[in-house]
């Protein structure tokens, strides 16, 4: 089962996908922290009130986090590409919700950057509460899986060694098209793809991972309780602009797709912001 959060006629509700149309769920306006698997489970559907996929706003899949912790070096091929050591431990760091966008909304390229580079990932969402989760237990806290592109302004993020500034722009990180339940989908070699321009820039799949989904929920688990609706995006493959020769950033009106197997495809364009 896949599931959208999307705004139709003033209105903002949680709907199943079905063929080219929502179904909504009775009482749902988000995907979120009130949305946990047993919430889920009992929800009534009202066929009635279906609506096309074409005539509603697709928000990110989860509108307001209350956590987005990402994950970066977790492919051998990007780590080999920045030449640094392989991580024993993951790295990470946080957006914030602001940060997200919808999976057909603009990319929004900030004037203050000119190394706006894509990154295509799976999101993980969490649907049950836990702290310092069994890494054999973690699959019975996942909500399902979604395509995000974390995009960055590299010469932000290079400032310092900290990555935020170059991280959490408004805006900035597509999310979508759609949850997918853990059991529709098999992601433990799901093929991941991003293509700009026309032109395949990343090509993996999530057995390639560094630390696998179960890893990284007993990882962050272990500091901080995790929450319905929580992000974790997993990490990027190897081919992001800024190690290319010669470097690629996204510019005004490129089109910019993330696509995984069985999860979905998040296709966005990117669009100067002006101050």
């Amino acid at each position: 089962m896949a599931l959208a959060t999307y705004e139709y006629d003033g209105r903002r509700g949680v709907g199943r996908v079905d063929g080219d149309r929502l179904v909504p769920l009775a009482g749902l306006t988000e995907l979120g922290r009130d949305t946990d698997i047993e919430t889920l489970s009992g929800t009534t559907e009202l066929p009635f009130g279906a609506v096309p996929i074409a005539r509603v706003r697709l928000l990110p899949v989860v509108p307001n986090p209350d956590k987005i912790i990402c994950v970066g070096l977790n492919y051998h091929a990007h780590v080999g590409e920045t030449k640094r050591e392989l991580p024993t431990y993951p790295v990470m760091f946080t957006k914030f919700a602001s940060s997200l966008t919808g999976p057909r909304d603009d990319i929004i390229v900030p004037p203050e950057s000119g190394q706006v580079d894509y990154e295509g990932e799976l999101a993980v969402i969490i649907g049950r509460a836990g702290r310092r989760i069994a890494r054999e237990r973690a699959a019975d806290h996942v909500l399902g899986y979604a395509v995000a592109n974390d995009v960055t302004m590299r010469d932000y993020q290079y400032r310092t060694h900290q990555w935020l500034q170059g991280k959490a722009w408004d805006s900035s990180t597509p999310i979508g098209p759609y949850l997918v339940r853990p059991d529709e989908v098999d992601i433990s070699r799901a093929g991941i793809r991003t293509v700009v321009r026309g032109e395949t820039v990343q090509s993996s799949d999530l057995s390639k991972l560094i630390f696998d989904v179960p890893t990284l929920i007993a990882t962050v688990s272990e500091f901080t309780t995790v929450l319905p609706g929580d992000v974790i995006l997993t990490g990027t493959p190897g081919g992001v602009g800024y190690r290319r020769e010669p470097q690629l950033f996204l510019r005004d009106g490129d089109e910019v797709s993330v696509e995984i197997d069985g999860v979905g495809r998040l296709v966005n364009r990117v669009r100067g912001e002006k101050p």
